[in-house]
């Protein structure tokens, strides 16, 4: 039996070091995936107001088919990146930017912004933006700005994208 022990010992190591790894590489090789489809769609450093969701269309698993969607899947390798979340009336509506292992780097609604849109640049840690301008520092340079306006009904699409669509991500020039 003793002969048994650093073989079993081995094998648990292993095993524990298969199921570390797999565990943190997770969140990076969704994101790369999810990244790379929403640019293949898009590009990257712009912002996309997609249609509404339906069963035959899903980019990403699981959308909520009562939220509009816009969307900026960015790579700052070159520059900041201005985002501007316009502020729509009388919905809840949000931005979230994702970094590249799904975590979020930052996030604000309609409640902490006071109805008023939300401007924010992304950059490196060695990235310089523009004096006043509030700086928001990613871990690395590729992730996903993500903006969501809840609906009151499907029919009111048309009227949320005539404040949605004034939503952007661009790069910054300093």
């Amino acid at each position: 039996m003793s002969r048994w022990i650093g073989p079993i010992v081995v094998a648990v190591i292993a095993a524990v070091a298969a199921w570390y790894e797999t565990l943190a590489a997770t969140p990076t090789v969704i994101m790369d995936r999810a990244w790379m489809r929403l640019s293949e769609q898009a590009g990257y450093n712009k912002m996309t107001h997609t249609p509404l969701v339906t069963a035959e269309r899903q980019t990403i698993v699981r959308p909520s088919p009562d939220l509009a969607y816009s969307i900026c899947a960015f790579d700052l390798s070159k520059a900041p990146l201005e985002v501007m979340a316009n502020a729509v009336p009388d919905h809840y509506w949000s931005l979230t930017v994702f970094d590249s292992v799904t975590d979020v780097a930052f996030v604000e609604s309609d409640r902490d912004s006071k109805g008023r849109p939300i401007r924010i640049a992304l950059a490196t840690a060695d990235q310089i933006v523009p004096r006043g301008v509030r700086k928001i520092v990613m871990p690395d340079g590729k992730g996903v700005a993500l903006i969501r306006v809840l609906l009151n009904n499907r029919a009111e699409i048309g009227a949320v994208d005539a404040y949605r669509k004034k939503s952007f991500c661009r790069p910054l020039m300093a």
